[in-house]
């Protein structure tokens, strides 16, 4: 891989014993992978206290360095699914060193584009050939090599972790971001529905789960739309529901195509991973109806998420999505008997801020 220019302007430290230990941790990793640690640069930020830079070897290439304080980031999960993934074949970034007490990694570098930026927005019809068609076909068959590495020694996504987090949208979309009092009538609405929602998704077939396999975390090559995607953010994975990754692609928080399209993709999706020996359902209509269940189960967890971000953590750039999350929510919340009051409840907080739309799509 061709490096970036390296950056002339010095990374930004709050902590300077931090910024000593990463320079001296760095200094001592560079002769064994030909490092050069003044081309040092920015490379991303999550939404977690990781940080990632990019740094030249002397080779023309470059590497990524992780800096994940101890105190606010464990990084054995990513290390040991990473090694698991990467026995499995699906493509992710080679750990060429860890230092697990400071918390920094020296990984491979998947490329600096993300599937996000490399679609093509005005691309509307994705017919068989065009870019964004190739590259969605490829992320769906790196999700079908994701899916089938064993998942037993992963936690399973349980009453309790799906509770924890449809919990989250009541608490900060609805209170404290919408501004909205919750009565003891609402709190049934809310507990009814998510008991419903809870049942579907522990329903379903499981498999190994990323929980974020979307846009933002495929890293592409922007001239090779076809090229095999690499895969990140994975440390948080778990055993649980088939649909739940393809929902993250297909219904992503951060881009949204017209339905007849993310039907398109899914029934791809479903006649792969029959051949694939993955366990989908029989019936493609039955399988739809999960995968609906499953994203308003994510959209909903996405809804207060984002608003945690934008509240508590002054990260308010992800309140900007929280349109899109919502239509997603409110589309499956007003097709499904029993979810009704949710959708009113939904469109009552948004209301608050300014109004609602009304969508209509597929059910089966």
């Amino acid at each position: 891989m061709t490096a970036s220019p390296a950056q002339t302007s010095p990374i930004s430290w709050s902590d300077p014993a931090r910024q000593a230990a990463f320079e001296a941790w760095l200094a001592g990793v560079a002769p064994a992978h030909g490092l050069q640690p003044a081309s040092v640069r920015s490379a991303s930020a999550d939404a977690s206290f990781r940080r990632y830079f990019r740094v030249d070897t002397a080779a023309g290439a470059s590497l990524i360095v992780m800096d994940a304080p101890p105190a606010k980031e464990d990084c054995r999960p990513f290390v040991a699914i990473d090694r698991l993934l990467a026995a499995g074949g699906v493509n992710v970034p080679v750990i060429h060193a860890w230092d697990e007490v400071q918390g920094f990694m020296l990984l491979s570098d998947l490329g600096a584009h993300t599937f996000l930026s490399t679609l093509d927005m005005g691309e509307l019809d994705h017919h068989p050939g065009q870019p964004n068609r190739l590259r969605y076909m490829a992320a769906i068959d790196e999700l079908l090599r994701l899916q089938a590495v064993p998942a037993d020694s992963l936690p399973p996504y349980d009453d309790a972790l799906l509770q924890r987090e449809l919990d989250l949208m009541p608490d900060w979309y609805f209170t404290q971001l919408r501004g909205q009092t919750i009565s003891d009538a609402d709190r049934t609405v809310f507990d009814k529905a998510f008991a419903l929602i809870k049942a579907e998704c522990l329903a379903q077939p499981v498999a190994f789960v990323h929980r974020d396999f979307h846009s933002r975390n495929l890293m592409v090559d922007p001239a090779n739309p076809a090229a095999r995607p690499g895969v990140i953010d994975f440390q948080d994975a778990v055993r649980g529901p088939l649909t739940y990754d393809l929902v993250s692609l297909l219904r992503d928080a951060y881009v949204i195509w017209d339905e007849d399209i993310q039907l398109d993709y899914a029934v791809r999706y479903w006649e792969r991973a029959k051949k694939a020996g993955l366990p989908v359902t029989a019936d493609f209509a039955d399988f739809w109806r999960q995968f609906e269940w499953m994203g308003l189960q994510r959209h909903l967890k996405v809804l207060g998420i984002f608003a945690r971000l934008g509240i508590r953590d002054g990260k308010r750039q992800y309140l900007d999505d929280i349109p899109r999350v919502w239509t997603f929510a409110h589309r499956v919340a007003s097709r499904y008997q029993g979810l009704g009051p949710l959708a009113h409840l939904l469109e009552r907080a948004e209301a608050a801020h300014g109004g609602t739309q009304t969508q209509v799509g597929f059910t089966f």
